[in-house]
């Protein structure tokens, strides 16, 4: 038997202990041994519960017991969790979280750890929710060099957006009605600031390209400043506006960046709509690889989790190479990145088009009906120093979404 310990009974927690029971018996059969859920630690109290039994307040009673094989943390933040990782690996037993933070924070350190006692540190749901991703870049793209990963990472706004491109409502009627269907935080900023979708790139590309990722070197824009108006002009350019996470090898330089971006239906991100998550990634030899499915939500993101479990139990006294050495990959600086941008700019273009020439060289034009009082443009590919030493030149520039 497999005895395993839960820490925190909240929504991935709960989750967990729900996939365990509901589909006890085929997982058993995957790992060839029972799996006994038989702590759950949280400091609430559950009366009447399935786990009244099994609740515990202090996690010294997981991890002094022997018996305990694999705790699992769905609690989330790095303090106390941080510290119940480290405790746990060095007492022999393997750790499985859905912790975004603890992982980006301090992924290679609790990876070295876990190799050293011969024991695993898994962390499928910490990126993309229900969606395999870690796996599959530790195990079944080895033979490829990863040249981009580029991914709609958040649910909330992911749905925040497709709302605004298919209804026509600005950011704060649809931010209010996330919040209502609890797929948005009372406190959103996480979310709509880019910081959770660049928590999550940190980690794809720290495991992609082998070394360390620290999240605060990477350029990160959230959607706070996409309003419906940029919305009107992506239509009438046949796109979309996403946030993406991205990173990309070029050569021996290494970009990241969170941001919108506006995209057309030759992307196969185009049509990820809704809650729903999407990766592509592009390997030197096979090319791309899409990854879609849920990106959040209990019953998924715990899959993901018990999905760890399970790989934890096969390999009970086996620790699993996963390369990401503690040695940080140095970003380039985004300055030299390049794409093409959509600029809207206050003003009339039959007054404006020959100084924007001037600083932005060939561009095209575009308006839309119903909006006054400005009009936008679309540059050629340039870099991000380019555009920047542009637009301080040109006055009355609202807004700009780079372009795919």
């Amino acid at each position: 038997m497999i005895n395993i310990a839960v820490l925190g009974y909240g929504t991935v927690g709960s989750g967990v202990v729900e996939v365990i029971t509901t589909n006890k018996e085929s997982i058993a059969k995957r790992i060839g041994d029972d799996i006994n859920i038989k702590y759950v630690l949280d400091l609430r109290e559950f009366p009447n519960s399935p786990i009244e039994n099994i609740l515990v307040h202090d996690f010294d009673t997981i991890v002094n017991d022997e018996e305990v094989d694999i705790v699992v943390e769905a609690m989330g933040g790095t303090n106390p969790a941080y510290s119940f990782a480290k405790a746990s690996l060095e007492h022999g037993k393997s750790y499985c979280t859905s912790n975004k933070e603890l992982v980006a924070k301090y992924g290679p350190e609790l990876l070295k750890l876990s190799e050293k006692m011969n024991k695993n540190f898994l962390f499928e749901a910490s990126v993309g929710g229900g969606i395999p991703i870690i796996r599959p870049l530790n195990q079944s793209l080895t033979a490829d060099e990863i040249m981009e990963i580029t991914g709609i990472l958040n649910g909330t706004t992911n749905y925040i957006m497709t709302k605004m491109s298919k209804e026509g409502l600005d950011f704060d009627t649809v931010l209010k009605e996330a919040q209502e269907l609890g797929y948005a935080e009372r406190n959103p900023e996480a979310d709509v600031e880019g910081y959770d979708a660049c928590r999550k790139i940190a980690i794809l590309t720290s495991l992609a390209y082998g070394q360390h990722v620290d999240y605060e070197d990477i350029y990160t824009e959230g959607i706070t400043k996409i309003t419906d108006i940029d919305f009107k002009y992506a239509a009438k350019l046949g796109k979309v506006i996403k946030l993406f996470g991205k990173s990309r090898r070029a050569g021996d330089k290494f970009f990241a960046m969170v941001a919108p971006f506006m995209i057309d239906d030759n992307n196969p991100l185009y049509s990820v709509n809704g809650v729903l998550n999407g990766i592509l990634v592009k390997g030197n030899v096979l090319g791309d690889v899409m990854f879609y499915g849920s990106g959040a939500g209990k019953l998924p993101t715990a899959s993901a989790v018990v999905s760890d479990v399970v790989d934890a139990a096969k390999h009970k006294n086996t620790h699993i190479m996963q390369i990401w050495s503690s040695k940080k990959l140095e970003l380039s600086d985004i300055a030299d990145a390049k794409s093409r941008f959509f600029v809207r700019i206050s003003g009339s273009a039959d007054m404006k088009m020959e100084e924007i020439a001037d600083h932005f060289g060939d561009v095209k034009p575009v308006s839309v009906d119903g909006v006054t009082g400005e009009f936008a443009f679309v540059t050629q590919v340039m870099s991000e120093a380019e555009f920047e030493k542009a637009a301080e030149a040109t006055e009355g520039i609202i807004t700009r979404i780079r372009m795919e």
